[in-house]
């Protein structure tokens, strides 16, 4: 049995923030907030009895769960003996976790090495192609609805790889799917080498210490009984019997709740180079469980550690780390913040298997900050708009009205630009989403951008990959407050790639997927910037970046 020890250490620097927080616990305190979430009450958030409260509280129990280790651990093992890479297929939080597992632990001496496709671009299903030998690649397809369409275009791209290359392509196949679920019948139809159930009553974005996160992670040698253990720890520590105000998931949640209802909704993390990973999970989390009903939560999670000055007073600030791991300017830009008035949490691991634990305080904490605002953390009302959309651009009769846009080598682009970043105002947020490939030519200049406009402009700024964005973020960009202001690129890639029984290609995917967004964002009245990328990508985002450099905001 793993040691349990303690969870992570967290201290809090709140300034003007300390009085609500303490005020909402010695409420949640009398209301005997943490029994009640721990006994499923959805008056939590709702007075309505809304299945999706009664259903989706299942992860509380998750860090317990440990009988079906034994059984994923045996598989891992197995597989090994004709697997060298692990590449998963997924979409939003069903393939998240087993990328920050991937960033955070790598692989282990003698286990294959994990990819996370989860997109639809056609460069990234050939990078990730060309990558691989397909007779000796483990691929899990991750879905809970079983239904989603990027996750089953991509896996009949690698089944007919590997039928090409197998007599059994099935023995390449993995499914990690809700019980009764499409892919669960099609796992069955093409005889996949395993089926893993995962629990209905657990939601995707939560579902990292269910077989979503657990199967992939223990393929690349994690200890996932030390991950769960230590989940267990930080479980026990917000358990129903315990004091409010020392529960470390309420007392996070008290201070993402309180904080954005004073003004700071832009809840930053900064996450040292060991578990820089993590800050991709929290934020889909974050995102589409508070972005709704006109409010949210804002993560910000991946823009560089800049000057106190930057930052406007929306912020809210999270620092995680691994012990020993800290950057030496952290000290001095916290202090600065601290004298600035901004709120500041600093979290510490001794371990990295520790990241369960955290995983755990963050859920309890997004759910609890959520019946502060008033919303239903469990349901994402706004994802299904834009795939409905997608749909349509994908069909011969197209998207009613269109979609504007302007090329990176029209003359236009320099006033389209100017006009963009006119309409950004203190209490914004920016969102540069490209439909590119992750990792690509264009990604260092992409990510230059993101401090270059925070200190422009004094707003915070996301960097999001379509088509993976949707199923996490794009619920807050439309369904929270209009205070994203959105840089839309878009590419018509030289190769496309068709997707076998699906009657269309990869490129017409993407680009109805991006299209059908636009107008999601556009008919909510958010306001964006669609810019198509032409030629080279990386030279056109650089024309981009260039004249974003050079023009004065309201010239």
């Amino acid at each position: 049995m793993p040691e349990r020890g303690s969870p992570p250490t967290v201290t809090y620097a709140l300034g003007d923030l300390s009085g609500r927080v303490e005020d909402r616990l010695r409420v949640w305190a009398t209301g005997e907030y943490a029994r009640r979430m721990w006994d499923r009450d959805h008056t939590l958030w709702s007075t309505e009895p809304i299945p999706e409260l009664a259903n989706r509280l299942g992860w509380l129990r998750l860090p317990y769960a440990t009988d079906q280790v034994p059984d994923i651990k045996a598989f891992a093992e197995d597989a090994r003996a004709d697997t060298d890479r692990v590449v998963l297929l997924g979409m939003g939080g069903s393939s998240l976790a087993p990328e920050v597992y991937a960033n955070t632990f790598g692989s282990a001496s003698g286990h294959p090495w994990l990819t996370v496709l989860d997109s639809t671009h056609p460069g990234a299903v050939k990078a990730v192609s060309g990558s691989i030998d397909p007779a000796r690649t483990l691929f899990l397809v991750a879905s809970k609805s079983g239904g989603t369409i990027e996750t089953l275009s991509l896996f009949r791209h690698f089944w007919g790889m590997a039928s090409r290359v197998h007599d059994h392509p099935g023995d390449r196949f993995v499914a990690l799917t809700d019980p009764g679920s499409g892919l669960e019948a099609l796992a069955g139809e093409r005889r996949f080498r395993r089926v893993f159930a995962t629990p209905p009553e657990v939601g995707g974005r939560y579902s990292a210490l269910t077989p979503f996160g657990l199967v992939p992670a223990a393929l690349i040698g994690i200890d996932i009984e030390s991950l769960l253990a230590k989940a267990a720890v930080m479980a026990d520590e917000c358990g129903p019997d315990l004091p409010v105000a020392t529960n470390p998931g309420l007392k996070l949640g008290a201070v993402m709740g309180e904080s954005a209802l004073a003004g700071r909704d832009k809840l930053t993390y900064i996450c040292s180079p060991a578990v820089t990973g993590f800050g991709a999970w929290i934020e889909q989390l974050v995102a589409e469980s508070t972005g709704k009903n006109g409010t949210g939560i804002v993560p910000v999670a991946g823009e560089p550690l800049g000057d106190p000055e930057s930052y406007g007073q929306d912020r809210l600030f999270v620092f995680m780390s691994l012990e020993g791991d800290q950057p030496s300017e952290w000290a001095t830009v916290q202090a600065g913040l601290r004298r600035r008035g901004h709120p500041v949490v600093t979290v510490t691991l001794r371990h990295l298997d520790e990241l369960g634990a955290e995983m755990f305080r963050g859920e309890m904490a997004v759910a609890s900050a959520g019946s502060i605002l008033g919303i239903n953390p469990f349901d994402q009302p706004d994802v299904q708009v834009a795939k409905d959309l997608a749909r349509q651009a994908m069909s011969p009769e197209g998207l009613e009205g269109g979609v504007a846009e302007v090329s990176s080598d029209s003359p236009r682009l320099a006033g389209g630009l100017r006009a963009w970043g006119a309409m950004i105002e203190p209490g914004d947020y920016i969102g540069i989403h490209a439909y590119l490939p992750m990792g690509g030519p264009a990604t260092p200049v992409l990510e230059s951008l993101v401090p270059h406009l925070r200190d422009r402009y004094r707003v915070p700024v996301t960097l999001g990959y379509g088509p993976r964005f949707l199923h996490s973020t794009g619920q807050l960009h439309k369904g929270g407050a209009n205070n994203g202001v959105f840089l839309q690129l878009v590419d018509s890639p030289s190769l496309d790639i068709e997707v076998p029984e699906a009657g269309f290609s990869f490129g017409e995917l993407i680009e109805g997927q991006a299209a059908g967004d636009y107008q999601a964002l556009s008919g909510r009245d958010r306001r964006v910037l669609r810019v198509r990328l032409t030629g080279d990508r990386r030279a056109a985002v650089e024309t981009v970046a260039g004249l974003l450099g050079a023009t004065e905001r309201g010239q």
